[in-house]
């Protein structure tokens, strides 16, 4: 029964660890777009966003990274038996890729920390995706149980990429088509108006 019980936070802690590296890459890509404000909303945006980005690194993110590996490593300790499981060997794969993918997200934490930034915000919206493409392998090798079908399971995550940079490239063009940035514009220059 305990062994329930530690795959159970294993899985908690992986959904946060998750959360917290999808919606950091967002706050990625808001500090990024906060660069092109004139003075002073991009010093006072890209303030906010350094905070937001170290409270979620530091008290979501990392935590539930370490915790979700600490689980994971418990259940495989009360039952090494799934080590000797196919499927089992291409998600831990996986699961490889996505501590690499972490430790990416962190180099681009400090840079943003230091004020460097690196990327465009095109750049890191295609880089947010990548956490989502391993979720869904990890998540289909998990209930499938099935290493034979992770062929099929690589043509889907290529299809479910190229479907990601279509959506990607499509949210860009409507995005420049309503100008909705020249729109949070105009309403900055109304609300200084109101304040004089």
């Amino acid at each position: 029964m305990d062994f329930l019980y530690v795959k159970a936070l294993h899985i908690i802690f992986v959904v946060t660890w998750f959360a917290g590296l999808f919606y950091m890459v967002r706050l990625f890509i808001y500090h990024t777009e906060a660069e092109k404000k004139e003075e002073p909303a991009k010093e006072i945006l890209q303030t906010q966003y350094k905070l937001m980005e170290k409270r979620l690194w530091y008290i979501i993110t990392w935590p539930s990274a370490i915790l979700a590996s600490f689980f994971a490593f418990w259940m495989l300790y009360k039952n090494p038996m799934y080590l000797e499981m196919p499927w089992m060997h291409v998600k831990l794969a996986f699961v490889l890729a996505l501590y690499f993918y972490h430790g990416a997200c962190h180099v681009i934490y400090k840079q943003l920390q230091r004020d460097e930034v690196k990327y465009s915000a095109l750049k890191l919206r295609i880089w947010n995706e990548v956490a989502t493409i391993i979720l869904f392998a990890v998540v289909f090798l998990v209930v499938l149980k099935s290493a034979i079908n992770w062929v099929w399971g690589v043509v889907g995550i290529v299809l479910v990429s190229v479907l990601l940079m279509m959506s990607i490239r499509l949210y860009k063009k409507v995005r420049a088509k309503k100008s909705w940035d020249k729109f949070e514009k105009k309403l900055m220059e109304e609300d200084e108006k109101l304040e004089e």
